[in-house]
């Protein structure tokens, strides 16, 4: 049998991404066969097909850190071949062929049974970008955030996590500032749920070890001064959900944040999540913290054949929410 994959090769030193025909023989050793329906774009993925950023630790790998479908065959007893499934994470697209093809061979333990109330299709609309919100949330009311605590900040607003996280938040009651550098999101923003949307660009990140103290929390996608400036500014008790780093990997800061206001700094991985974690959360993600603008959110679909052109704007930060890649 012979499929369509979109594999990522290293030419000398060149990164390029191509569709290839491809058979099992072909994929990284797993239990499970997974005929794929539906994958998704992220951040990462864009970085890997591109080259843009050092994502794989192999070569060729069929890229795509997401995928959703149905079971083809497995040796691991838990799954039965039509049961449907998602992957999302673990060592795909970095050390193991991904979800940008027809077929996918993984291992047993990455496999998540679909959640009821999901389909293929909304599983792949919510994909990682989702589950690292869910999973900040997750993280932040374990150590105590709660609505009545005060208002959550989430940057990066615009992008699929903190779309997700706005939505999320402000489902369960949270008051959400939503920051961004797009003047023209604010109403996308607000019909998420965000009570107030601060911009980028006229924040003053002040210089003190501790500013006036805004938030109960935050989830930051940004990194850089702007993770600097949320440990300067979220209250007693608080927590920050540390998820990406596209204004930089640096952290400039004191530890007067954590020793005088005991703000609590999480560190966000969604892609090495344990398994016993990976399956709580997924089920939140089906109940308590169903999306509930996911239509706006993945308002983008397109083919599998489509996926080369793809990726550009989000190296470009032109992207707001999901983009859903219909596999079959």
């Amino acid at each position: 049998m012979r499929f369509k994959a979109f594999r990522i090769h290293d030419d000398n030193g060149q990164i390029a991404g191509r569709f290839e025909d491809l058979t099992l023989d072909d994929l990284a050793a797993g239990d499970v066969v997974v005929r794929v329906t539906y994958s998704g774009i992220n951040y990462k993925d864009a970085l890997a097909a591109t080259g843009a950023g050092k994502i794989l630790r192999k070569y060729p790998l069929v890229g795509g850190i997401d995928l959703a479908g149905i079971v083809e065959s497995s040796a691991d007893a838990r799954y039965r071949a039509g049961d449907h499934v998602l992957v999302t994470g673990c060592e795909l697209s970095e050390t193991h062929d991904g979800g940008y093809a027809q077929y996918a061979r993984v291992k047993g333990d990455w496999v998540i049974p679909l959640p009821a109330g999901l389909d293929d299709r909304s599983a792949m609309a919510i994909g990682t970008a989702g589950f690292t919100a869910a999973l900040a949330i997750h993280r932040m009311e374990e150590n105590g955030q709660r609505p009545a605590n005060g208002p959550v900040v989430v940057t990066g607003a615009t992008g699929g996590v903190g779309s997700f996280a706005i939505d999320m938040l402000a489902a369960r009651g949270y008051e959400v500032v939503a920051v961004s550098g797009k003047p023209g999101a604010v109403d996308y923003l607000k019909t998420l749920g965000a009570a107030h949307v601060l911009m980028r660009q006229s924040i003053d990140y002040g210089t003190r070890p501790l500013e006036k103290a805004q938030f109960a929390g935050a989830i930051d996608n940004v990194g850089g001064d702007m993770l600097a400036w949320l440990t300067r500014t979220v209250g007693y008790g608080g927590s920050i959900a540390s998820v990406g780093l596209a204004g930089g990997a640096t952290l400039n800061t004191t530890v007067m944040p954590f020793i005088l206001r005991a703000v609590n700094l999480l560190g966000i991985n969604s892609s090495a999540t344990p398994r016993a974690l990976r399956l709580l959360v997924w089920q939140r993600i089906a109940t308590d913290l169903a999306p509930a603008h996911l239509d706006a959110i993945a308002a983008r679909e397109i083919p599998f054949d489509a996926l080369p052109g793809a990726f550009a704007p989000y190296l470009k930060g032109e992207i707001t929410g999901r983009t859903i890649v219909r596999i079959a």
